[in-house]
């Protein structure tokens, strides 16, 4: 009541609307605030209103811990996949090396193969031009020959 002094004991804590001002005197409270002040300085501080004020700001901080994890989520399946789009390619691309080695592999044997052949057949062309030498209307002295060529074969096909 606002003429009325209150009784020096009563402190804030114990007025169950005044509790964030425990430890100051009912005196103390009255000698520096109106009624009127301490009115809208309770309405304030009433636990209905904090309670209001709190009520609301969890809600939003749950629905931005539910956008953040349907962020992570979606962050998390683009990322699913584009790895398993990553694993899919590296694996047509060591396909593809695998069967591009195994043709270079097999066109190296038959060019191989080919090389044997055809150095079989020089043997055999050289061997029948030496056989046919002696034999040749034309002179001989006018035909050069390399050496390398004309007497190791020469000399094979008298040692058979």
């Amino acid at each position: 009541m606002p003429g009325q002094i209150p009784d020096p004991s009563v402190t804030a804590g114990s007025l169950p609307s005044l509790g964030p001002l425990v430890g100051i005197s009912a005196t103390t409270l009255t000698e520096h605030l109106k009624y009127a002040d301490l009115c809208n300085l309770g309405a304030m501080l009433s636990p209905l209103h904090l309670l209001g004020k709190l009520g609301k700001r969890p809600l939003p901080i749950k629905a931005e811990k539910d956008e953040e994890e349907e962020r992570r989520k979606r962050r998390r399946e683009k990322n699913k996949v584009a790895a398993a789009r990553c694993r899919n390619k590296k694996k047509e691309r060591t396909e593809y090396l695998q069967r591009e080695s195994e043709r270079l592999e097999m066109m190296n044997s038959e060019l191989k193969s080919q090389i044997e052949e055809l150095k079989h057949e020089r043997q055999q062309l050289i061997l029948m031009l030496n056989r046919h030498r002696p034999t040749c209307i034309v002179r001989t002295d006018s035909i050069k020959s390399p050496e390398k060529e004309a007497n190791p074969l020469l000399e094979q096909v008298e040692a058979e």
